[in-house]
């Protein structure tokens, strides 16, 4: 059917008007959706070995395993249509939250190392252990999840962060350390190093500890000048599994290029859980690297809120991402970044100590970050953070944050 116009039709001004709108909208998609293919291209034929948390892949050989590896790690994006934060503030974290799920990522990536192993691979369609779904309870968007939006925003209060308010890695890696506290079930030790210095007498001390919901009442194991470290239910070994994070500036306004190599290095780590960081506005999670350019989860799209179902487990399909991977140039990157390690046995520890010193400390280089054995005699006593005296939980207890933080600087590095 043809329609021949002419002369003036009021009546049809509104559909004319529609379609000039519907094709400015579809202009839009396209650049958006070339600017997508650029970061979403194949990984090149190249005999570049990939590093993806401290796993090495061929991808020539590889690359469905390499694939694999990338999709199982647990993936979280901007989310809507949850309860609002605080019971009157929002109910989407489009626009602000992408910080707080990179620091998700992160913090998901120790836990399914520490409960299921490094070499554990998320199949589709296929049923899932048991601490899977319990993990993935820990960062739905409920306010009673350990880890949810909920809760590391109403914590960032007390770092200075409005609800709403962007975050910087550092912060979101001191709510993490916060949070933590109240996690009974992981009792992560989780330590963020301070002016680019780790000390590992405090992380001994702080490791050798008992979870910090245990009194020393309930204990059977005698002081040894560390803490109370041989009978901690849990944990046999006397050592709490240790989330470590390392908050840096890697340059003033973009990345110096004498850090890059040591930057590279961290990925290759048996103990690497990548690392937070990105560009101004926008923040990612960063896996891994290939050649100069490094892989990220990107956390910048908004899925519909997903709860848990009635048997416990939860469908987690949007939990994953199954699309190629995303690259950037190193040199892009905002230089403002926070490493993330794991070391589940004190061994772990002791290795990433002798590969620290061996690739990233080297001698008559610029050093990304100190590793000192003594805790600085200028610095103020290290004390092991532990959770506050209260009768209430969760949710109920962030509430109200006032008595929960001590001042500590500000690390704000991606600035809006």
């Amino acid at each position: 059917m043809e329609f021949f116009l002419t002369g003036h039709c009021p009546e049809l001004e509104p559909v004319f008007e529609g379609l000039t709108t519907i094709t400015k909208v579809f202009s839009r998609c396209e650049r958006h959706i070339a600017i997508l293919s650029d970061s979403l291209e194949e990984l090149p034929e190249t005999d570049e070995p990939v590093w993806i948390l401290g796993k090495q892949y061929d991808v020539q050989a590889e690359k469905s395993k390499l694939l694999s590896d990338i999709s199982a790690r647990l993936w979280f994006t901007y989310r809507r249509k949850f309860s609002p934060i605080g019971g009157t503030g929002p109910s989407s974290d489009t626009g602000w939250g992408c910080m707080l799920r990179c620091g998700q990522m992160m913090l998901a990536q120790a836990l399914i190392c520490k409960h299921l192993g490094r070499d554990w691979c998320w199949e589709k369609h296929q049923e899932q252990p048991e601490e899977y779904h319990r993990i993935l309870k820990c960062f739905l968007d409920r306010k009673d999840c350990c880890y949810s939006i909920h809760q590391m925003a109403q914590m960032g209060v007390g770092e200075g962060k409005s609800i709403g308010e962007w975050f910087g890695p550092n912060t979101v890696a001191q709510v993490l350390k916060k949070l933590a506290l109240f996690d009974e079930w992981n009792s992560l030790a989780v330590y963020v190093s301070m002016d680019n210095t780790v000390v590992i007498e405090d992380i001994k001390k702080m490791c050798h500890m008992c979870p910090p919901n245990l009194t020393h009442d309930s204990l059977s194991s005698s002081w040894n000048g560390l803490g109370w470290n041989t009978s901690c239910p849990g944990h046999t070994s006397g050592w709490r599994p240790l989330l470590l994070i390392v908050p840096l500036r890697l340059g003033i306004n973009q990345i110096n290029p004498v850090y890059v190599d040591a930057f590279k290095e961290c990925f290759k780590m048996p103990q690497s859980l990548g690392a937070l960081g990105g560009k101004p506005n926008s923040a990612y999670y960063f896996i891994g690297f290939l050649g100069d350019e490094l892989i990220y989860l990107d956390p910048h799209t908004t899925q519909t809120f997903v709860d848990s179902e009635e048997n416990g487990t939860v469908d987690d399909q949007s939990f994953h991402c199954q699309q190629s991977p995303h690259r950037m140039k190193i040199l892009n990157l905002d230089p403002s970044v926070a490493l993330g390690f794991f070391c589940k046995e004190e061994e772990d520890f002791d290795n990433w100590c002798g590969l620290v010193q061996k690739e990233i400390l080297k001698p008559q280089s610029l050093q990304m970050f100190e590793l000192v054995q003594k805790h600085p005699a200028h610095w103020p006593p290290f004390i092991p953070p532990t959770k506050p005296e209260v009768t209430t939980t969760g949710a109920e207890l962030i509430e109200s944050t006032n008595n929960l933080f001590e001042l500590e600087e500000d690390f704000e590095i991606l600035s809006m």
